[in-house]
């Protein structure tokens, strides 16, 4: 900032020095108010960083007042336009600095009218500051912004709700029923510390409430304790010492924090004891009694929380975590709270179909499920009556105070930098997938994650992410290799709140395209999924941050370039999976640009105007038809992600399933690059890699057997390399890898495609650095052995395997010892095997085992009973006369789902 300061502050004095005298007096009010301008930025930056600051610590969700409401709003979008202003400020003023364009100011006063514009604006906002100042000043009061007290009433009301249940009525929990029973009977000596967790409204209390009902009067002592967010160490203290009956004439108030311990140890010390600390949000809540149970021999504390953090408390034996109910549970649930005075709690048969799409709609969450039931349980029961309620059932989950005061306790607890994360989500449809590098490059690209010291901003976000799972605010769907999230998503009920939330804070908002022409001209994030482009209006949104359409159909580049052109502050532009052909021109003029997301679109090149784009960080172009990147890609200097490949046609090989585009000349300009996927290999692209080292991602195709040494070598000394894809130009071509000896210690994911010039692993790759692989795939190379035995030998640490086209084995051998850590296991198209055994003690861990089109394959693998933790297999396209004893249940999913299959 201060070279920004600097930067401008000289505009005044070279106006001076070079302008003649009738520019001068043209320009001379300009002029003074330019002078003043580096002040008057800094001086708004400041009131955007109070701003923040006070929309921070009070959220609108708490707040039963709606002029608080309404002047937060007021406060909020006066942040929105100092946020832009000082965007198109720090743009230009840097554009101005690299341009060495003082002495050009006169001949080009484009400057001097953006910064005069600039200028005008920052009186504006002052303006509104005042005015924002005298309303607080003249119609609130402090007792305005008081948390609502009806909270904790409301919470408790919502936990009533479920706990109707517990007599005997718990459906689609008796499994977990009887797991805590199990651990609260065992006979292990000593304090067991046992966790129930899962997310807001899942039932967790009332699970744990009924089994504790059930099984208290076999403890000697047995306490009820809530604990919530709110606690104090010494409340809760003597809570407990007050419920399992104090000392005689004791005067708890007396006690401080180690005496009350003491004293209920004392208490416990014989006592074979059941606690329960329900609603605990931080491990802290829990250490801090920690020393009241220390040495004592018989207790059993049940803790329940939605955070995940707290369930390391208990030892991982010991730690249930919630899920929603199953489809016939959860409708089971619902027709006994909707049907309860019925006969068996029994549907009529003519509401079948409507009330399973209502219990659909509830996502296994007990407690919507509990409500919407209630709800429709004084309501006449007729179908169009009932269809109606479905229809407008989103609006009612909403609104319902149940739900909304359970979820909103969630959403309250999360520190200020994990609540735009969170509301960013909702952006995305239903059930949307996230893909976790995808999800991190967005959410720095919209400047939710900064450095930290030695960490990158994606690692930051990272770490965002990791604890909004944690808050089981996001669910996990996959993990990857390194045992990280691969891809999670968002509970509808939860997407709801989030979505309400954001629109009411004007975060953003996500809407069909039929209701964008009531559109907010103010709205700072949209998002739409199957926008009908011949249907849609022509929006003007100067505010708009953010553009999300999804598979939007029809696209026009007319549509896109309606919005673009009035759309100057856009920061990102997520257009994945749309028919889109093509990317307007205008969209180089969009100086605040920093991710561009086309993946799966059917744009074939890019225009030369993105060159302008000097702010951009993610260009995601992934398979789409761009085969060859603009010159003026390379002045991109900011650019950190380049994600480029198109699919291969029909006639292309299988092994080159997807083509990298061409390295553009200069490519060594972007030395901030982090990913580089896919590229095709050049003569001047190892030059050009040397000078790039902060890659983390680098995938290459079409690589020659005479290029791959002096490319090798290069990609070998990459600090930070992770992520490593090599493809020869084609199926024939025996690329030498004895040049590959990488000095990063981070490689843990390697792809391979193509010949090798050895025909065995005779390579440093895989002698000296093979303890740190995690991820190995090989394609069309032959080894004349069994593979499978070679690899096990050197590489013991993978967890993910895949063997595609490898050809030269007749008999496939899983020894005794083979792969300790390996989950997944992928073997395809080898026809040349007709066996694979599998020896006792191999893959003592495997997940998921995919033989695909082995066509000399005749029988199931021998020993595939001794996998005991075998979740998914698939036997598919194999020998004729194939014939199967043995099959695991589950092979109902479908092949497209195995994360990566084809590459």
């Amino acid at each position: 900032m201060e070279a920004v300061i600097l930067a401008v502050s000289k505009i005044g004095s070279v106006l001076v020095e070079e302008a003649t005298k009738a520019a001068i007096a043209k320009l001379s009010e300009k002029v003074t108010n330019l002078k003043e301008l580096p002040r008057k930025v800094e001086e708004i930056e400041n009131e955007l960083k109070m701003m923040n600051n006070v929309i921070k610590q009070i959220s609108t969700t708490h707040l039963t007042d709606d002029v608080v409401k309404g002047w937060i709003s007021q406060v909020r979008g006066v942040a929105h336009h100092v946020e832009d202003v000082m965007d198109k400020y720090s743009y230009y003023a840097l554009k101005l600095e690299e341009e060495n364009a003082m002495k050009k100011i006169f001949t080009k006063g484009n400057y001097v009218a953006v910064f005069s514009e600039i200028a005008d604006e920052i009186t504006q906002i002052e303006k509104r500051i005042e005015n924002v100042v005298k309303r607080k000043e003249r119609w609130l009061q402090q007792s305005h912004f008081n948390p609502n007290p009806l909270a904790n009433i409301e919470r408790k009301r919502s936990q009533d709700c479920l706990l109707e249940l517990v007599q005997d009525d718990l459906v689609g929990i008796e499994n977990s029923r009887k797991l805590l029973t199990e651990w609260l009977d065992s006979n292990e000596a000593g304090n067991t510390v046992i966790t129930v967790s899962g997310m807001g409204g899942l039932g967790k209390t009332t699970l744990v409430r009924n089994v504790y009902e059930r099984e208290k009067n076999n403890f000697q002592d047995s306490t009820w304790i809530d604990v919530s967010q709110k606690y104090d160490e010494l409340d809760l203290l003597r809570k407990l010492l007050r419920k399992i009956g104090p000392p005689e004439q004791t005067q708890l108030s007396d006690l401080d924090a180690h005496e009350l311990k003491r004293t209920i140890k004392q208490r416990l010390v014989d006592s074979r004891f059941l606690i329960v600390l329900d609603d605990v949000w931080n491990r802290e809540a829990y250490n801090q009694m920690a020393d009241a149970f220390q040495n004592l021999q018989a207790g059993r504390i049940i803790i329940t929380t939605r955070q995940g953090d707290v369930t390391t408390l208990a030892h991982p034996t010991r730690q249930l975590i919630v899920k929603p109910l199953e489809k016939s549970d959860a409708f089971n649930l619902f027709c006994r709270k909707a049907f309860y005075n019925t006969m068996h709690s029994n549907c009529p048969q003519d509401l079948e179909n409507v009330v399973h799409n209502i219990v659909d709609r509830c996502k296994g969450l007990p407690l919507a499920i509990v409500s919407i039931g209630g709800l429709l349980s004084s309501v006449q029961p007729e179908y169009h009556v009932w269809n109606e309620v479905y229809k407008q059932l989103q609006d009612e989950l909403v609104n319902n105070s149940n739900i909304q005061a359970i979820l909103n306790l969630s959403y309250q607890d999360l520190p200020g930098h994990l609540r735009n994360c969170f509301l960013y989500c909702s952006l995305f449809p239903e059930d949307h997938k996230f893909p976790r590098e995808t999800l991190v490059r967005l959410w720095v690209a919209e400047g939710f994650t900064v450095r930290k010291r030695q960490n990158t901003p994606e690692e930051v976000a990272d770490r965002y992410l990791r604890e909004l799972i944690q808050r089981n605010l996001l669910e996990v769907v996959d993990y990857d290799e390194l045992g990280r999230v691969r891809s999670c998503k968002m509970h509808d009920l939860v997407r709801d709140l989030a979505l309400s939330i954001a629109k009411e804070e004007n975060f953003g908002s996500a809407d069909d395209y039929g209701t964008m022409i009531e559109m907010d001209r103010d709205v700072r994030r949209l998002s739409s999924c199957g926008w009908k482009d011949n249907s849609a209006p022509k929006l003007k949104l100067p505010r708009l941050r953010t553009l999300v359409l999804l598979r939007t159909i029809s696209a026009s580049p007319y549509m896109l370039d309606s919005i673009l052109s009035e759309s100057k502050y856009l920061t990102v532009l997520e257009l994945q999976d749309s028919e889109i052909t093509e990317l307007p021109k205008s969209v180089g003029n969009l100086f605040n640009l920093r991710y561009i997301g086309l993946r799966l679109t059917k744009v074939k090149s890019l225009p030369d105007t993105i060159e302008n784009l000097s702010n951009l960080h993610t260009l995601d172009i992934k398979q789409t038809k761009i085969e060859k990147l603009p010159r003026g890609i390379v002045n991109i200097k900011k650019l950190r992600h380049l994600l480029a490949d198109r699919y291969a046609d029909e006639k292309q090989e299988e092994f080159r399933y997807f083509i990298g585009v061409q390295a553009p000349k200069d490519l060594s300009n972007l030395k901030e690059l982090q990913t580089l996927e896919t590229v095709q290999a050049s003569k001047e692209l190892a030059e050009q890699l040397k000078k790039l080292m902060k890659l983390r991602s680098v995938w290459i195709d079409n690589i020659s057997s005479t290029d791959c040494a002096k490319l090798f070598a290069t990609l070998s000394d990459m600090p930070l390399l992770s992520s490593l894809l090599l493809s020869a130009r084609d199926k024939n071509e025996a690329l030498c890898f004895e040049a590959l000896k990488p000095k990063s210690t981070q490689l843990h994911k390697l792809i391979i495609r193509g010949q090798w010039a050895k025909g065995t692993l005779d390579y440093p790759i895989f002698h000296d650095h093979g303890t740190q692989l995690k991820y190995l795939a090989l394609n069309g190379c032959q080894l004349g052995k069994d593979p499978l035995a070679m690899l096990a030998s050197h590489l013991k640490n993978l967890t993910y395997l895949r063997l595609n086209n490898v050809r030269g084995a007749k008999t496939l051998v899983l020894s005794a010892e083979a792969f300790p850590l390996l989950k997944t296991l992928v073997l395809k198209n080898m026809p040349d095997v007709n066996e694979l055994q599998i020896m006792n003690g191999a893959l003592p861990i495997i997940e998921g085992l995919y033989i695909v089109s082995l066509s000399g394959l005749e029988r199931v693998p021998l020993g595939i009973e001794t996998l005991r933790t075998l979740k998914i297999l698939w036997l598919l396209y194999l020998h004729k006369n194939f014939k199967t004893h043995w099959i695991e249940s589950n092979m109902h999913q479908k092949m497209q789902h195995v994360p990566e299959l084809h590459m």
